[in-house]
């Protein structure tokens, strides 16, 4: 029998649809059974290995206590492997294992000793926390936590420390010899009558190999690992991590209590880990990474969304590189580096170096510690950071050596210590509201590089002290608020184009700025508030601000071109770019946008929901 084209291409199509799988993981199953419904598998792992393109794999309710190290990924968009949490039900893939057998030592200390065999060929116990720009303020830092009832105590520097009575944190110490001793301070509690658990496993789950490329990790929470600093110069690991791979979508899940990162979205492991430390060293990174496959083809393109992540004492979400391309979209982020008990160059909710054409919008940062909310470091090119709600973090934006376009508009930036630092060039800062401070940095003279369009090819290195500075950025239709300090661009080396801009009472207006808004007696009275629904902003608007001063619609037209890359801000599909919309997603008054992120039509004093509790 004959068969036409058409008609065997749908028979392929249909043996496709046919032949993929879904396998059932429960606590109950069995790593010898078929994976069905009905006969589930024990381990996430063992489902991963059975797992081909565009095979789904549902993880009933319980605790999985595994590193899923998937051997393999989807080959497209449309046949991904699926990791998802069967609906409804709690599943939580942890990097901890329960401890009991503790002996009291005298009052609240307790010791136990743990055999070197639970941690198999990695002891957090025995690895250091160590690597490019980080700092150990003088001791020694471990991978490896103690968790009681959830919550993880403190490291102590030494053993005398964790001798004496507990204080306000309790704290914990390790040796490791024939076997591993932990002790600890549980104040008021015995141990082996609670949840105590200890850190086992580096990750939860990453690829040991990269190019697992269209995974989708859905509805899981991911929780309890020994991670490693995550420099830049380094192959990145997380809780979960993206490991140079490209189209992962990590979504719906709670991501915690991570020693270093909780996403990683970063780069791959070579020789050169963490002996790259300086600006020479990562254009090294950069120029061996290019030889190794960034591109958009290949690498990044990832997308995180409607997260709950916290409790990561290095990043939130760090990528180098490996992040280009990709969406950061719908996530709570907060308390990060709040413990500060080492330091660096890398803490951030979101920290990445090589966000091209990166979007990160409608996230909802607080709580994190130095450096802050959102750090973009090189080549952010193409970058749009918008509809963000941050607030009580050290700092909101730290911009580190770009040189434009990027976009930074509707974004709530309430933290009074510092809204941004600035040592970059080409950014368009528009619509935002601005509470705190902004410090223009100066004298950053590292030769760094910036990119074609679109693109990770370079197109050149900036080398050239005055555009290596500062300056070129456009600050339009934004409200400034006390303490912001708009008049410190002044200092900029390259000029700037600044317009439709509100200042108001304590606030001062750049030199740059064209008509500006002077309301210099008027109170924004700002308040957040969090309420058990979610979060609301209370702000006193004049509507009179409307007509006072005729606005732009800020487009590309407006924009124009960043003056180093001499790329144009747009889209990154190359369309035109329009910020039509507001904060909330209202639609503007093209004719006259009302300033800052609000498209205000009465103004006066008012409270608004600006972040929804799920």
């Amino acid at each position: 029998m004959k068969m036409n084209y058409a008609t065997c291409i749908t028979m392929i199509a249909l043996a496709a649809v046919v032949r993929a799988n879904t396998y059932h993981v429960a606590t109950t199953g069995d790593d010898t059974h078929a994976g069905a419904e009905s006969t589930p598998l024990r381990t996430i792992q063992h489902a991963a290995d059975l797992a081909q393109p565009g095979d789904d794999i549902t993880v009933h309710e319980g605790v999985y206590r595994e590193r899923v190290s998937p051997p393999r990924g989807g080959t497209s968009e449309a046949k991904r492997i699926t990791y998802q949490a069967a609906p409804g039900e709690k599943v939580v893939i942890t990097g901890s294992e329960p401890i009991k057998g503790w002996e009291n030592m005298s009052g609240d200390r307790w010791k136990v000793a743990v055999p070197n065999s639970l941690f198999g060929k990695f002891n957090p116990y025995a690895d250091l926390i160590h690597g490019d720009w980080f700092d150990a303020k003088g001791r020694k830092h471990h991978t490896g936590c103690v968790y009681l009832n959830g919550d993880w105590l403190i490291e102590a520097a030494g053993f005398d420390d964790v001798m004496k009575p507990a204080g306000k944190t309790p704290l914990w110490f390790a040796t490791v010899k024939d076997a591993t001793e932990i002790y600890a301070q549980f104040p008021g509690v015995n141990p082996n009558e609670s949840n105590v658990e200890i850190n086992v496993r580096q990750s939860v789950f990453t690829p040991e190999k990269t190019g697992i490329d269209f995974l989708t990790i859905r509805g899981f929470h991911l929780c309890n690992a020994a991670t490693p600093w995550a420099p830049p110069t380094a192959g990145q690991i997380g809780i979960i991590s993206a490991y140079w791979c490209k189209g992962w979508i990590i979504e719906n899940n709670e991501i915690s209590y991570s020693k270093c990162s909780g996403v990683a979205l970063g780069k791959y492991a070579d020789e050169w880990d963490n002996r790259a430390g300086s600006a020479e060293g990562y254009v090294g990174t950069l120029t061996r990474a290019l030889k190794n496959g960034w591109n958009k083809e290949t690498i990044g393109s990832h997308l995180v969304r409607n997260n709950h992540i916290h409790h990561c004492e290095q990043t939130g979400v760090v990528g180098s590189l490996g992040c280009s391309f990709s969406t950061v979209s719908g996530n709570v982020i907060h308390d990060i580096h709040t413990r500060a008990l080492f330091n660096g160059a890398e803490m951030a909710g979101i920290k990445f170096h090589g966000a091209i054409d990166v979007v990160i919008s409608h996230n909802h940062i607080y709580r994190c510690g130095a450096v802050g909310g959102i750090w973009l470091d090189w080549m952010a090119q193409g970058a749009h950071v918008t509809r963000n709600l941050l607030h009580d973090n050290y700092l909101d934006v730290f911009c580190e050596m770009q040189h434009g376009p990027i976009l930074i508009a509707n974004n709530l930036f309430l933290s009074p210590n510092t809204s941004f630092w600035l040592n970059s060039q080409g950014l368009a800062v528009v619509h935002n509201l601005i509470v705190g401070p902004i410090n223009n940095m100066r004298n950053d003279n590292r030769a760094t590089p910036f990119q074609k369009s679109h693109s990770t090819e370079l197109g050149g290195m900036c080398a050239d002290s005055k555009a290596n500075d500062s300056g070129d950025h456009h600050f339009c239709n934004n409200l400034f608020v006390t303490p912001s300090n708009p008049n410190v661009l002044d200092n900029s080396a390259l000029p700037c184009f600044n317009v439709g801009n509100v200042f108001t009472k304590g606030t001062h207006s750049s030199k740059f700025d064209t008509s500006p808004l002077l309301a210099t007696d008027f109170e924004a009275g700002i308040k957040l508030e969090e309420k058990s629904d979610g979060w609301y902003l209370t702000l006193n608007e004049d509507p009179a601000w409307s007509n006072e001063v005729k606005r732009q619609l800020v487009t590309s037209g407006l924009l124009g071109k960043a003056k180093v890359s001499d790329c144009p801000y747009e889209n990154a599909d190359g369309t035109p770019l329009r910020v039509d919309t507001d904060y909330l997603g209202t639609k503007r008054n093209e004719e006259n946008p009302f300033p800052g992120p609000l498209e205000t039509k009465e103004g006066g004093k008012q409270t608004l929901k600006v972040w929804l509790n799920h």
